[in-house]
């Protein structure tokens, strides 16, 4: 892969509510972006923004979906195949406390991705149940290259800056016999994806792993892409981790459900990060 070196300078916001549009991420990294860079957004707020939002509390968990959330997930990836795959020891612990409310999130998942989606232990299909409010979780963006051309075209046309706009998940894209592949629906150009629970499984035998880029807004080698959503990952990673519903439910002593949009706008939130090549 290519080995450029990269700064990276966090783009902070309030929280983004839905339908609101991403202008706020425009208008506090317009004034930061030089030529160049290279602006990752995470695919959340690109969804919020674009009201890409479902109440899990409207689903009533059909029987398959009930099998995924207490016997699949919970005891069968929780007790048997998550600690042979050798999967996170805090994903092992979060499978086996899966409240009833998991039931509901797997009939979300099976209606809108398909079972080779729901079949995974976590993280299904992307969607985010960590930076929404109540019982809202939020699918992947509808169009994320468009999204990102939209972004770019108005960092130049306000900004006067040419700066590529990358749309980015923290599932993995992994490598394995040369190819790059992940378990989400969409992917940028390059990189295999929808595989589901195959791709996840694949995953546990790669040679590596790094974020997914989910669009550009210009065509960029894979490698390049990977290099660039990695340099941003690392730099929310080692500034704490992002403000989310779990985190402010732990501070607030309240579930989960409970937190408000009021609540996450209360604190300060790194949607973005620019990355910039160091010449």
């Amino acid at each position: 892969m290519p080995s450029m070196k990269y700064s990276a300078i966090p783009v902070k916001t309030g929280y983004i509510r839905p339908g609101e549009g991403i202008s706020m991420i425009v208008e506090r990294a317009g004034e930061l972006v030089l030529d160049g860079d290279f602006l990752v957004i995470s695919e959340t707020p690109v969804s919020v923004a674009q009201g890409d939002l479902v109440d899990e509390s409207e689903f009533e968990p059909s029987l398959l979906a009930i099998f995924l959330a207490d016997i699949w997930s919970k005891y069968i990836w929780g007790y048997l195949l998550g600690p042979l795959l050798g999967i996170k020891e805090r994903t092992i612990r979060n499978l086996r406390r899966l409240p009833p409310e998991a039931r509901s999130h797997k009939e979300v998942v099976l209606r809108y991705y398909g079972l080779k989606h729901a079949l995974k232990p976590a993280s299904e299909a992307g969607i985010d149940l960590s930076n929404v409010p109540g019982t809202l979780v939020s699918l992947l963006p509808e169009n994320p290259a468009e999204a990102a051309r939209r972004v770019a075209d108005k960092l130049m046309d306000d900004f006067d800056r040419e700066v590529t706009v990358v749309i980015a998940d923290t599932d993995a894209t992994y490598r394995l016999l040369g190819r790059y592949f992940t378990a989400l629906p969409v992917a940028a150009p390059g990189i295999i994806h929808d595989t589901g629970i195959l791709g996840y499984l694949a995953g546990r035998f790669s040679s590596g792993s790094w974020p997914t880029p989910l669009a550009s807004s210009r065509r960029l080698d894979v490698e390049t892409l990977l290099e660039v959503v990695s340099v941003a990952e690392s730099y929310q990673m080692s500034h704490g981790p992002r403000s989310t519903v779990y985190e402010m439910a732990e501070e607030l002593e309240e579930s989960p459900g409970r937190i408000t949009a009021e609540m996450l706008e209360s604190v300060e939130h790194t949607p973005a990060i620019i990355v910039r090549p160091e010449l």
